[in-house]
């Protein structure tokens, strides 16, 4: 039961020993104490306002980063945009010299197939020409061999013949 009711002597030397540990605390420990204390607290808000700081930052940067890859992607299309009206030109500029070609050659076909068409035709000509010579030259040979067949041929053609 002693520990239940203490002694004026033990309540006297507690104090005492409490007193001069909160004294010697105080003078020594304190002050060192307090002052880590406030170091971490400074840190601490230190650490809390660069982060806040590197947040906006980020968020700054963020921005920055969308609105230069939406700059990059407008330009990129714009680039297509180009380059296709670049190819569809090319491809018109090759389609129109192509069929430019095509006629040029088609044309030229053609004035060639009637030059050789005139030419055949020509040759035709001169070779019924010569067959219709030939022809007539051995009819008249053979109506004309004997003299009394000469004289008819040459009464006939009278006939044949107007007078004006």
């Amino acid at each position: 039961m002693e520990l239940v009711s203490p002694g004026i002597g033990l309540i006297f030397w507690m104090t005492l020993s409490f007193g001069l540990v909160l004294f010697l605390l105080r003078k020594f420990a304190w002050k060192p104490i307090m002052k880590a204390l406030h170091e971490r607290e400074a840190n601490i808000d230190a650490a809390i306002h660069a982060a806040d700081k590197a947040r906006e930052e980020m968020e700054a940067l963020k921005f920055s980063n969308e609105q230069l890859l939406r700059e990059a992607k407008e330009e990129r299309d714009a680039l297509l945009r180009d380059a296709r009206k670049v190819r569809e030109a090319m491809l018109e500029d090759a389609k129109s010299r192509a069929k430019e070609e095509a006629e040029r050659i088609l044309e030229s076909a053609r004035a060639g197939i009637e030059f050789e068409k005139m030419a055949a035709m020509t040759d035709l000509q001169n070779q019924l020409a010569q067959l219709s010579i030939e022809i007539a030259e051995k009819i008249l040979r053979e109506e004309l061999s004997d003299k009394h067949r000469q004289e008819a041929f040459i009464s006939r053609l009278m006939k044949d013949i107007k007078i004006n």
